[in-house]
């Protein structure tokens, strides 16, 4: 069974857990990026993973599995593995963001059409949209808010 929480003790272990979790997920996700970029990006997340203020974990069997980073009422993150993708796992951490973190905001890759079709289901809508990422990269960024 699949249990969502809020960590606080950001280990080096779990660091590195979260961080496979993250490559899987991308992997199997964002074919808009080449394997370099994907390892030049990979270099970041452990530091991201360390400063978000909010770090929020699926787990299963003690195993994380999914985890969602926020930032004030903002999701920054989302990444479910990918042997674990189409179980309703995001769908839960989701709604545990939203229900203890007050997420009603979140930006997503417009080349990443599953995960806006996900937000969109799970009540986001566009508002906003950017030609590049936060990097400055050109990856078109969609802002949506919660409706």
């Amino acid at each position: 069974m699949v249990q969502c929480k809020e960590i606080r003790n950001r280990t080096e272990i779990l660091i590195k857990e979260l961080l496979h979790v993250w490559e899987s997920s991308v992997k199997a996700t964002h074919c808009f990026l080449s394997e370099k970029e994907i390892e030049r990006i990979k270099r970041y997340v452990p530091q991201a993973l360390r400063t978000i203020p909010h770090l929020l974990i699926a787990e299963e069997g003690g195993t994380p599995v999914a985890f969602a980073g926020i930032d004030g009422q903002k999701l920054e993150m989302l990444f479910v593995s990918a042997e674990k993708r189409g179980q309703g796992i995001g769908k839960k951490l989701l709604r545990f963001a939203v229900e203890n973190n007050a997420v009603s905001e979140l930006t997503v890759n417009e080349q990443n059409p599953q995960a806006i079709g996900f937000y969109q289901h799970m009540g986001f809508q566009t508002h906003k949209r950017s030609e590049t990422d936060e990097q400055g990269d050109p990856y078109p960024i969609l802002y949506m808010k919660r409706t």
